[in-house]
């Protein structure tokens, strides 16, 4: 069996300030300590069940983060920015399933700690056919694309609310309880990596009764944007249509090109400095 891992790092236990997961801060490399033991333990978990092929797309900021050689089960690493697919770059229909671990609640959601939606300084809030949906629910269009189903997430309680409508099924270790966008009570890492493991494992060993995620097509991506600039310029790409000041929406039957035009989105807001 061949496992696909996104890694973001928002969702790591004890993650609760924007200094903890920023290269080059004092904190950072200590916390990477965190989300990689995370990593290798939804490894472990699916190796434990069968699993014997890992792919880790390391999805969080420059998408450099975990040493390569400390990576459980002789994962192969997929790292750096740019990657057409982002998050999901390098997922195809020769996997088995896809992990999610470290993951964290969309920007409009209540006490997520460290909540975003792809780009913070844009992104209000993000809609798939009317429901709020984070990284995760968005990531999920590619999976669906490729019919591999998203047996694992984890993070704090929110995240997995909300992949749960996306992804029915779907297992959840829920590492923390989000108390603001900036306090959390996790679990002791230790006991963290236990549960991740154990989640991990109770998914692959499942995998038989797992189906590809459940989105509705066609399907519509709503975008609220923060400020009129960044809506101006979403709807400078085709297939992005203005539906109000500060509102646009991408629809369409393909859930790989939503996906894309949405990346392609991000990347232009991105490139904007006001």
């Amino acid at each position: 069996m061949k496992i696909f891992v996104s890694s973001d790092m928002e969702g790591t236990a004890g993650v609760v300030d924007w200094d903890q997961v920023r290269p080059g801060s004092p904190a950072y490399p200590a916390f990477v300590e965190l989300l990689l033991a995370e990593v290798n333990a939804a490894i472990e978990g699916a190796a434990e069940a069968g699993a014997g092929e890992f792919v880790v797309n390391d999805s969080h900021g420059r998408m450099a983060n975990l040493p390569p050689d400390r990576l459980a089960g002789r994962a192969r690493y997929l790292s750096g920015r740019l990657k057409p697919r982002y998050m999901m770059e390098g997922l195809d229909g020769s996997f088995d399933a896809v992990f999610l671990v470290s993951y964290h609640g969309s920007m409009s959601a209540r006490a997520s700690t460290l909540s975003h939606t792809y780009f913070p300084a844009a992104f209000a809030e993000v809609t798939l056919n009317g429901a709020v949906v984070g990284e995760a629910g968005i990531n999920a269009l590619v999976a669906q694309h490729y019919g591999v189903p998203v047996v694992l997430i984890t993070g704090d309680e929110t995240t997995a609310a909300e992949i749960g409508a996306v992804c029915p099924g779907i297992r959840a270790a829920v590492v923390k309880r989000s108390v603001t966008r900036f306090a959390a009570e996790s679990l002791h890492p230790h006991a963290a990596c236990e549960l991740i493991r154990e989640q991990a494992r109770l998914a692959v060993a499942d995998l038989a009764g797992a189906a590809p995620p459940a989105i509705a097509l066609p399907a519509t991506l709503g975008l609220r944007f923060h400020n009129t600039d960044y809506a101006d310029l979403a709807t400078r790409i085709s297939g992005v249509a203005r539906t109000g000041d500060l509102e646009a929406e991408i629809t369409g039957a393909d859930p790989l090109a939503l996906f894309t035009t949405f990346i392609t989105v991000v990347l232009l807001c991105r490139g904007f400095v006001e």
